[in-house]
């Protein structure tokens, strides 16, 4: 007899594992692996896009060139940041706005802290991506923009993005960037594991619930598809294993006439956040956005501050027992915080406990909201301090909490 039970629980544990959403754009054919071709009769070829072998999200790209064709292999060159503090037990914060702003948009990119898991960028490029085509085999990325407008061009199709964003892009796309200005800050998040939104917060369907801070109306996916069916040198950069290749192909990258799938970039805006409050203060799960199986990303947005008579709306104290802390800060003044300036980072790390700075609670009681905007990571293994993140390190921050 079938244990329904069984398969009821595999369906619901499968599902939780991702954000099923269908989107299509541009020309497809009715039925999938059949002949397909333009009106000149030339055939476009199919791409299979997919991720954990044949079993996870995948998507059907046509392109009216092979994307096969690499004409010449150039030179490779490590990215791997260089650790300056393997082991730490101290509460850092960076200043982050002191990243110098660089043209090129890879080499704008400092990793400042990371672990087999994850790697926390700053960036600053100065100009758009556009003299080649970048892609990341290594890692899904999700791009916060802190300051900055313009346009992400990959070859599933394009994405505006402008103050607040998220651009979510699972590992293997190819894109460039548009910027509109010369002043631009990102911080970036790459994970070494597919980035989901919280599985808490879909049904076993994978729908977005009721009790949801944002669903699948917040999330915009490519809505407008570059097509060149064009042969020439195209310089791709492609990141794997803390390594750039180079290498040079011979039909243009963006040649996609149409897709389908589930597996594509994707942006939600920060603003588009709705925090959750309640009557005393609420932990910090509240303000998760997005989740790996290796840490969580959060986002510390505008609200109202718990509404109990007697309650105390700055976080109580806390020790981060099985996860180091990473605070961004974005903008507003963050109340549990002193002298916190934008673009600063806090790293709390594991085994050391941390909360409000002095005065900070006695400042938040019977105050009714806050403006504050931060993104925070919390990862499950510790992370290492690199070389880019002591050149702009605040010595005496692990003493603030010190009475003065």
């Amino acid at each position: 007899m079938t244990d329904f039970k069984v398969i009821f629980e595999n369906v619901v544990n499968f599902n939780n594992n991702f954000m099923p959403r269908y989107h299509t754009l541009g020309k497809i054919p009715k039925k999938r692996h059949t002949i397909f071709k333009n009106e000149n009769g030339d055939f476009y070829y199919e791409e299979l896009f997919g991720t954990i072998g044949f079993d996870g999200m995948s998507s059907l790209l046509y392109h009216t060139n092979r994307p096969t064709q690499v004409k010449q292999v150039l030179k490779s060159y490590s990215v791997a940041p260089k650790i300056a503090i393997e082991k730490n037990m101290k509460s850092l914060s960076l200043r982050g706005f002191e990243i110098q702003p660089t043209e090129d948009f890879l080499e704008s990119r400092k990793t400042v802290l990371v672990n087999s898991d994850c790697h926390i960028v700053l960036a600053s490029p100065t100009k758009s991506l556009t003299s080649y085509f970048y892609k990341n085999t290594d890692s899904d990325e999700v791009i916060f923009i802190h300051e900055g407008s313009g346009k992400l061009r990959t070859h599933f199709g394009n994405i505006n993005f402008e103050y607040g964003d998220y651009l979510v892009i699972p590992r293997g796309m190819i894109y460039q960037i548009d910027f509109n200005t010369s002043e631009n800050r990102l911080f970036i998040v790459e994970s070494k594991s597919p980035v989901y939104t919280p599985k808490r917060y879909r049904n076993w369907f994978g729908q977005h619930l009721e009790h949801s801070p944002y669903c699948e109306r917040d999330l915009h996916p490519p809505y407008e598809l570059e097509t060149y069916d064009e042969k020439g040198d195209f310089l791709m950069k492609v990141k794997k294993q803390d390594m750039i290749h180079e290498y040079i192909y011979a039909a243009h990258p963006f040649s996609v006439v149409g897709w389908d799938g589930y597996n594509f970039p994707y942006k939600f805006s920060i603003h588009d956040f709705e925090p959750i409050t309640g009557r005393l203060h609420m932990p910090p799960p509240i303000h998760q956005t997005f989740e790996t199986s290796a840490f969580v990303i959060c986002s510390f947005v505008p609200r109202m501050y718990d509404y109990h008579p007697l309650s105390v709306p700055a976080p109580y104290n806390h020790s981060n027992i099985d996860s180091d802390e990473v605070l961004y800060y974005v903008d507003g003044d963050f109340m549990s915080r002193n002298n916190i300036k934008r673009g600063q980072i806090t790293l709390h790390p594991a085994g050391i406990p941390h909360g409000p700075h002095p005065g900070s609670m006695e400042r938040s009681i019977g105050k009714k909201e806050t403006q504050e905007l931060a993104v925070m990571v919390d990862t499950f293994a510790p992370l290492m301090v690199t070389e880019e993140a002591i050149t702009m390190l605040d010595e005496d921050y692990f003493k603030s909490w010190v009475d003065k």
